[in-house]
């Protein structure tokens, strides 16, 4: 079905929200003999790439989170080897789509949305991470933080997609399972979609806007987001 210019244009975050981050416990069960480090890592990477923001600095996603494996692994006196940063890196390049994206991304196009990916990743040589996953080609275009040198939530991300599209931010609806993300885009101008995978969850706090749709699967969200456009 052709896009309709009167709906929003869907813009998904890619790490974990698209791609199974799952995927990398193993290395974290060797490394620390516990897959839940996965989250401790994450969360260090998610939190340093907002400081790095924050303080007008910048560095590449991807080098940031070898960085933050490493400081994970200083902080549980865990000694790396040039082999598990590999690791890392070829199990990063490799995260299979979730399994229910396909259905998503499907019902999605078929009701005419334009889709496209915003990540804090940065560009990659073919076939990128989403090829590999064989979802790239539901979208028109891959959008990365690095074209502006800063990391989501921050205003300018959400913009740079707008500007691109030549749409306003009003027009674009961003769909992440990271709180952080819908709140960002929420704050620029955008609607929010949160989609709520496991270790992620709504925060009840002042100011803080509640996302326009909520769902615990991709599929439901996307329902969720077509139905709104019917009424």
């Amino acid at each position: 079905m052709s896009s309709d210019k009167s709906l929003p244009i869907i813009v998904f975050d890619v790490n974990e929200t698209l791609l199974d981050i799952t995927t990398l416990e193993p290395l974290f069960a060797r490394l620390f003999g516990n897959k839940i480090l996965l989250r401790e890592w994450f969360a260090q990477l998610v939190l340093y790439s907002q400081t790095m923001t924050l303080s007008g600095l910048y560095t590449p996603f991807g080098e940031l989170g070898v960085s933050a494996l490493q400081m994970t692994a200083d902080i549980h006196n865990v000694r790396l080897i040039d082999s598990d940063i590999d690791e890392l890196k070829e199990r990063m390049s490799k995260m299979p789509a979730h399994p229910d994206v396909v259905p998503a991304l499907t019902k999605l196009r078929e009701a005419g949305f334009r889709l496209v990916t915003l990540t804090n990743s940065a560009n990659s040589a073919s076939p990128t991470p989403l090829e590999k996953a064989g979802i790239s080609h539901f979208f028109e275009q891959h959008f990365s933080v690095e074209t502006v040198g800063k990391f989501k939530p921050a205003p300018e991300t959400y913009q740079m997609v707008a500007h691109a599209l030549s749409v306003e931010l009003s027009d674009l609806c961003l769909v992440a399972c990271h709180l952080w993300d819908t709140i960002g885009a929420q704050a620029a101008g955008c609607q929010g979609a949160f989609l709520t995978r496991p270790h992620n969850a709504l925060l009840s706090a002042p100011n803080v806007p509640a996302p326009d749709f909520v769902a615990a699967d991709l599929t439901t969200l996307a329902e969720q987001i077509i139905f709104s456009t019917k009424k």
